[in-house]
């Protein structure tokens, strides 16, 4: 049962007991109803959860009815260019914005979303409208690494074809390897001597030979639906925070892979270090890997151009415009909907939300041909010739968090990406922004200045890496009376709740499902669960026009 409105998953027995926490099974638990949110109605308090009006029963119009999934991090695990050993650090405040830089489930990851692909490709249907998904919109960080390799990957998985999971060596090199020098990763294959901290602390499993099994070829099925691209920092930037320099780009490809910080290391530089010099963290002790040609970085411009198949007559969204400029904002209009997918991750570094003037120039003519009329950055109502239109916007960061102020260039951009949702918010039709990055579920609401009764739903999903690992169906409809309604039904994917013994990639989905719930940091009962307010929700807001 994907859609958690009848079934939902949660923690189930103890399997094994860690010194610290114990390792516990992935279980089925009743299902989620949805709470209505009516704070865009003028009503700030939601009803009590159940309290549902007619329309939840279903058979509502369906104006549009899409999924989104974000933050895939389909990843290389044995790159080079990932430092990994940053996770000691988890305690010291200066390396927050680094890590985590690994996790015991992601060699799975590629399982985990072919798992995701093969549910969507089942014929979900909206438990509002009934009706099944027409588009499928992605969030941003789709890979992990910014590498060609991963690009790769993820386009045979979404695409479908033969994936290919491994990179340099036949066998697996990295930190979940049993000879590794160092032992805070966990290691499958069970570590010689003195257990691993996740076994001996946390109760994890020693499951033999699984990341060799993990890292086999497979053939993906690949999505039948059309599907949006998105660009995050991940995308293109070293762990989604560091520029790719020269130094770096070399070291991507070599043989040479960090295991510690350099002697003398200024940890109170640490962030902004990575930002501009990720090489420096290269300088520390080091083993050999094998290289690999194919972990070349993506740029933004090669990011776009991959994901166009003139065979196919298929380019997710992205245009010649984008492949011509090395730009990432599009829009896609269906019958009902326009989307505007925007690109708010930094050329120069970091992991904050960035936009320049010109995009958000681009911004405000792509919605002001689907207004009637809006609002100036001054107040001023002003009249268009154009028809209205809904209008969804999707992005990889939200209206929360830090704003870049940092370019590659000269050291600053402007201020746009602080005006993002002050612009949305003047476009009255603009219903829905759909984003990612925090890999927390969430929704808000966020009424116009000065009109309760206006606004936009800020919806956030949840990471497919990380706990509870889930996508997002939303269905909007007609809910009478010029009330416009929004239904968020979260997906879990087709994986079993047990993985048995992790042989088919179904079962390591459900693998990489359980690995992610038993973490000590981020697993069951953490923040990216969200609150019920935040999942299974009927969000309600007026509009001015007809509905299509």
């Amino acid at each position: 049962m994907p859609l958690t409105r009848r079934q939902t998953l949660g923690p189930g027995d103890t399997l094994s007991t860690g010194t610290l926490s114990s390792y516990r099974a992935v279980a089925a638990r009743p299902g989620e109803e949805h709470v209505i949110r009516t704070e865009l109605l003028g009503e700030p308090d939601p009803p009590p959860a159940g309290d549902l009006p007619a329309f939840a029963a279903g058979g509502q119009r369906a104006i549009a009815c899409v999924a989104h999934m974000t933050d895939l991090h389909v990843g290389d695990v044995q790159s080079p260019a990932r430092f990994e050993f940053l996770n000691r650090e988890f305690r010291d405040p200066r390396f927050a914005g680094l890590i985590p830089t690994q996790r015991p489930q992601e060699a799975l990851t590629a399982h985990a979303l072919d798992a995701l692909v093969r549910t969507l490709n089942g014929g979900l249907a909206g438990p509002l409208t009934g009706a099944t998904p027409e588009l499928v919109l992605t969030g941003g960080d789709a890979v992990d690494n910014g590498q060609h390799n991963e690009v790769l990957t993820l386009l045979r998985l979404l695409d479908g074809g033969r994936v290919s999971p491994n990179s340099g060596a036949p066998d697996y090199e990295g930190v979940q390897s049993p000879g590794w020098p160092d032992d805070i990763f966990w290691v499958p294959d069970g570590r010689p001597g003195a257990p691993d901290l996740f076994v001996r602390e946390h109760g994890y499993p020693v499951l033999p030979g699984l990341l060799q099994r993990a890292l086999l070829p497979f053939e993906a099925p690949g999505l039948r639906l059309p599907w949006l691209g998105c660009h995050g920092n991940h995308d293109s930037l070293c762990q989604g925070v560091g520029l790719m320099t020269p130094a770096l780009r070399g070291a991507v490809i070599g043989r040479r892979k960090p295991i510690a910080l350099p002697e003398g290391f200024d940890r109170d530089q640490a962030h902004d270090a990575f930002v501009l010099r990720p090489e420096d963290f290269l300088a520390g002790a080091a083993v050999e890997v094998t290289p690999d040609a194919e972990r070349r970085p993506c740029s933004i411009g090669e990011y776009v151009s991959a994901h166009a198949d003139g065979a196919a007559r298929r380019d997710h969204g992205f245009d010649e415009r984008n492949r011509r400029d090395h730009t990432a904002y599009h829009v896609h209009d269906t019958g009902a909907v326009r989307f505007i997918v925007l690109d708010t991750a930094c050329p120069g570094g970091s992991a904050d939300l960035c936009m320049d003037d010109s995009q958000l120039g681009w911004l405000e003519a792509r919605l002001a041909e689907v207004h009637a009329s809006y609002r100036t950055t001054d107040g001023r109502r002003v009249r268009t010739e154009a028809e209205d239109r809904l209008v969804v916007v999707v992005s990889h960061h939200g209206s929360y968090g830090p704003v870049s102020t940092r370019s590659h260039a000269d050291g600053t951009i402007p201020g746009a990406g602080s005006r993002l949702l002050p612009t949305l918010l003047r476009f009255d039709n603009v219903v829905l922004w759909l984003n990612g990055h925090t890999h927390m579920h969430a929704i808000h609401a966020r009424p116009a200045p000065g009109d309760q009764e206006h606004g936009l739903w800020e919806v956030t999903t949840g990471s497919l890496v990380d706990w509870p690992c889930q996508a997002r169906l939303v269905e909007l409809f007609d809910a009478g009376d010029g009330v416009l309604g929004i239904a968020s039904t979260m997906i879990d994917h087709d994986g079993p709740a047990e993985p048995e013994h992790a042989q088919t990639t179904l079962e390591m989905a459900a693998l990489h499902r359980e690995l992610a719930a038993n973490h000590p940091m981020a697993g069951f009962g953490s923040v990216f669960e969200g609150t019920r307010l935040d999942r299974n929700a009927i969000m309600l807001r007026r509009v001015g026009f007809a509905l299509p």
